[in-house]
């Protein structure tokens, strides 16, 4: 065998073993996969219970500033696409939730205090990533903006009390209702793509965060039906805390949370 066979029989082996390791093409999991995670997140909650607990009535006071902030400052015709858009950047603030999922595995013992002070392996990387999702969101509230204006004009917000009169009363409202949906869609689509991996990935691996984003979209599309379902999941809890009053985020939010953590080890 000549040396250029050699050469080429050696790096096809390569190839092959990394194509074997590659989580992005490795994975073709079943719809019911979804519901695995989150019994392994309701299994993390229940460790040392008190430590998720609290980090979700941290995000449930983060909420309710942030609807006041925009209430009191008069921007309250951004609270609906605000509150949709949080869940764009619901990944970076999980990421405590990600480390304690991350001890447990690893048979340490987490606290409060390493969930807060989280040390990702991938460094600064993660607050480039959570960047990016902040101005995905900032975005988003601009097209919604943006939506409105094109529908209404320069009709003045009605406030709270009349918006849903308006929109759910009126052809204009249905239609507005549609076209804000499908772009919100997209929006969420792709923010739940490039996001739902990235974040445990940059905590777990030493790796950039462009690759870590193509590499969650990349294990995303190669796993669309359980990923429809668990992001279906993430949409039906989420919507149950926001009836709530955000309530449901004290517990809501670390399940999520610890069996997103789950997922990502699934895909890998």
């Amino acid at each position: 065998m000549s040396e250029a066979d050699k050469s080429y029989g050696l790096l096809s082996e390569v190839s092959t073993i990394e194509e074997t390791r590659n989580p992005a093409r490795q994975r073709h999991l079943p719809a019911q996969a979804a519901l695995d995670w989150l019994r392994a997140g309701w299994r993390d909650l229940l460790v040392r219970p008190g430590l998720s607990i609290a980090y979700g009535v941290a995000v449930f006071a983060i909420t309710l500033i942030l609807v006041w902030t925009l209430i009191a400052s008069g921007r309250d015709y951004i609270l609906f696409p605000a509150i949709a858009g949080y869940m764009i950047v619901a990944p970076i603030l999980a990421i405590g939730l990600y480390e304690k999922s991350r001890a447990l595995e690893a048979g340490e013992h987490p606290t409060l205090r390493t969930m807060l002070l989280v040390r990702p392996r991938a460094g600064a990387q993660i607050f480039f990533t959570g960047l990016l999702l902040c101005l995905l969101m900032l975005l988003w509230n601009r097209a919604a903006v943006l939506v409105y204006a094109l529908f209404f004009g320069v009709r003045p917000f009605p406030g709270l009390d009349g918006v849903v009169a308006m929109l759910l009363t009126t052809p204009v409202g249905w239609a507005m209702l549609i076209v804000g949906t499908l772009i919100g869609g997209l929006f969420a689509a792709f923010a739940f793509a490039i996001s739902v991996f990235s974040i445990p990935m940059l905590l777990d691996r030493r790796t950039d965060a462009l690759t870590a984003m193509g590499t969650s979209m990349a294990m995303v599309w190669n796993n669309l039906t359980p990923m429809i379902a668990w992001g279906a999941i993430v949409l039906a809890l989420f919507v149950l805390s926001a009836v709530t009053g955000f309530l449901g985020f004290i517990v809501i939010f670390p399940l999520l949370g610890h069996a997103t953590w789950h997922a990502y080890r699934a895909m890998r």
